[in-house]
């Protein structure tokens, strides 16, 4: 615990490892199991519990629950984990639990960069990637897998066991219960396909060209005629140098145990 700056509210297990300038404000709780990394930052009142490790520069604020027992019937007590990477942004009543044994592999683990806004859940054994966006009272049910840079509008909930592929953006008050295609846009409740994320992929500066082609692509995939199977085959043929492409190609013939959401009323993207 060497230069951590632990106020004298504060409750900190022994077996608790703290890096250097660890700052525990009042009335946290910490674990005999946790591991806070140098320059982490618990505001106050957080409670930390578990087989948990947070990456360093992370920020936690008030009331959240980090590490406590999932929320699951079938979780027995087994020693589980949570991952937490560098420089997150935790902020109130946030809880996130760590996994299970139940098919779980026994972590949840969260990327780089992440915001976590206030009152989001994240439940056992879910799986985010870097710079994911999680606004207000988001709930992800237990299994689910985020990509890379996902941003997630206020309230919406994601059903256990779904994929979110990388750079896709969630709406608001959304209730995704299928698969969300890499680059996509899911809309409503229950939620369809709603094109592609382009404002989030021209914020992010990707090729005009290779923009198109995407667009291209996705319009030759959620098309009316044969199958989606044969549709993904002769987008996988034609753009079979196109990296984005190729992208949401394996996702879709990647096993799931959701179906993948697809456009409602034929609706294409701008």
């Amino acid at each position: 615990m060497t230069s951590a700056t632990i106020h004298p509210t504060a409750i900190v297990g022994s077996g608790a490892k703290l890096g250097s300038e660890v700052k525990v404000g009042p009335f946290c709780i910490i674990g005999d199991n946790v591991v806070l990394h140098d320059n982490v930052e618990l505001v106050s009142h957080v409670t930390i519990d578990g087989h948990t490790e947070i990456g360093a520069g992370s920020r936690i604020f008030p009331f959240a629950s980090v590490g406590h027992e999932p929320q699951d019937r079938k979780y027995a007590g087994e020693a589980s984990r949570l991952e937490i990477g560098e420089r997150c942004v935790i902020r109130e009543a946030v809880t996130i639990n760590p996994g299970t044994a139940a098919g779980g592999g026994m972590l949840t683990k969260i990327g780089n960069d992440c915001l976590l806004m206030a009152s989001a859940h994240v439940a056992h054994d879910c799986i985010l990637g870097n710079n994911v966006i999680m606004a207000n009272y988001v709930g992800l049910a237990g299994h689910v897998l985020v990509g890379d840079n996902v941003t997630f509008g206020g309230m919406a909930v994601v059903h256990q066991f779904t994929r979110v592929g990388p750079h896709a953006f969630i709406g608001a008050q959304s209730m995704i219960d299928g698969d969300v295609i890499p680059y996509g846009m899911a809309l409503g409740n229950r939620a369809s396909l709603a094109g592609l994320n382009l404002v989030g992929l021209k914020r992010r500066k990707f090729d005009r060209e290779a923009i198109h082609r995407l667009r291209a692509a996705y319009r030759m995939i959620f098309a009316s005629e044969g199958t989606l199977r044969e549709r993904v085959e002769d987008a996988a043929e034609l753009f079979k140098n196109d990296a984005l492409v190729q992208d949401v190609v394996k996702f879709i013939g990647a096993a799931s145990d959701r179906p993948i959401l697809i456009p409602r009323n034929g609706h294409t993207p701008e």
